[in-house]
């Protein structure tokens, strides 16, 4: 996939420059902040008083240095792979025989999300779990997220080109036999590996799965169990008034793009809605489901690499590709839009937030393992990840 002089793997450290800190500080000083109807809640978006007082926390009470130690007491690395950067953790088991896994998060997330899982997925007879349980792990940052960028060219959007990108990754780690997991995006970039390397990737464990094509026709919940007719309906209502964000992406990120690359608060309230939206529905704030220390560090990662508007454009080219995907097989007259692809020995975790649905997702997915949790959402890596080692660790028991 790449020539020979672009496949070196080097060794990446985070060191945000302090002037980037101090305009950040400083940039978030003048916000210029919009009125506010009242008792409007979060009916229209984040309130005004909510962001104001994370955005001063964020300014005067956030310490970025400590995260960014906290980051690199991890090994991270970056190598080139058809001309685009691809930053990565690679944490080796001390357990000789331990299994490579590749974890790949979703939007608006980064490889943050998988701090609290690298512990106890790569040694866990220092966390209470049978050594015969270990990974290795190998978490990439999706190109344009994170510290992938820049974006080199169009295209990257395109979840196949994305997996032929990490299948290749580890290639050049040496790993040709493997298992991979992933969430949102995640999931589809996951399964993908499993259809394109059916012979290297020994199973897939996903969270998050959607199981319709989010543009496309509501869920009939007729017919359904009473879990599964509320998930639908919840889906539903998601598709009736929570796509804007998908929406704009998907048809204009260029103009999104300056306001998350130009304001801070901009980016804060962009990504801090989903975190309100998208977690463990007990939780009344954000940082009632994530630790608020960690959701800033995720969205300092995306203020400091400007991959608010790289993201933006992969979400569009995504979308361009996913509807190609959708009207070639609804001419083909094809399975379920946006069903798991097919490979490998397929598991799927449900969070408390999650939409997905079995019957919806099974036609074409090699589903094995199911398991529902009564809390956690999207991003749940940060929000349960005790549910998810342990669920990982119980799928994979049999398929290494």
């Amino acid at each position: 996939m790449a020539d020979t002089a672009d496949t070196a793997i080097q060794p990446f450290r985070v060191e945000v420059p302090q002037a980037d800190l101090d305009d950040l500080r400083d940039r978030l000083g003048r916000t210029r902040w919009p009125g506010e109807l009242p008792g409007a809640g979060w009916s229209r978006g984040v309130p005004l008083g909510y962001l104001k007082d994370l955005a001063e926390y964020w300014r005067d009470g956030y310490d970025w240095r400590k995260q960014e130690a906290r980051l690199n007491q991890l090994p991270q690395f970056v190598t080139v792979v058809d001309g685009q950067p691809i930053h990565f953790l690679h944490v080796r088991s001390p357990e000789s025989d331990a299994l490579p896994l590749v974890v790949t998060h979703g939007y608006p997330s980064s490889v943050v999300e998988f701090l609290d899982l690298v512990g106890p997925l790569t040694d866990p007879r220092a966390h209470g779990g049978d050594p015969a349980d270990a990974f290795h792990l190998v978490a990439p940052s999706l190109p344009g997220f994170g510290f992938s960028t820049p974006i080199k060219g169009a295209g990257w959007g395109n979840l196949f080109r994305v997996a032929g990108a990490f299948g290749e990754l580890m290639a050049r780690l040496g790993y040709d036999r493997y298992g991979a997991q992933g969430g949102d995006i995640g999931a589809g970039v996951s399964g993908m590996l499993g259809m394109l390397h059916p012979d290297r990737v020994t199973a897939v464990h996903l969270n998050g799965p959607v199981p319709a094509f989010p543009f496309g026709p509501p869920i009939d919940p007729q017919g359904l169990s009473e879990a599964d007719e509320a998930r639908a309906r919840r889906f539903n209502q998601f598709q009736a008034d929570g796509l804007g964000y998908l929406q704009l992406q998907a048809t204009r990120p260029q103009t999104l793009a300056y306001s998350l690359n130009d304001s801070p608060v901009a980016q804060l309230a962009w990504i801090v809605e989903k975190f309100k939206e998208w977690t463990d529905p007990a939780a009344e704030l954000p940082e009632e489901a994530v630790d608020r220390d960690r959701l800033l560090t995720n969205i300092s990662i995306y203020w400091f690499t400007g991959s608010g508007a790289s993201a933006a454009n992969f979400l569009y080219e995504g979308m361009q590709a996913f509807r190609e995907f959708v009207a070639q097989a609804g001419a083909e007259g094809g399975g379920h839009a946006g069903a798991a692809p097919a490979g490998p020995p397929t598991g799927v975790a449900v969070f408390a937030a999650d939409n997905s649905i079995r019957s919806l997702l099974e036609p074409t997915a090699s589903i094995v393992h199911w398991s529902e949790f009564d809390r956690g959402g999207h991003f749940a890596a940060m929000e349960a990840p005790d549910l998810l080692v342990d669920d990982v660790r119980a799928f994979f028991r049999t398929r290494r």
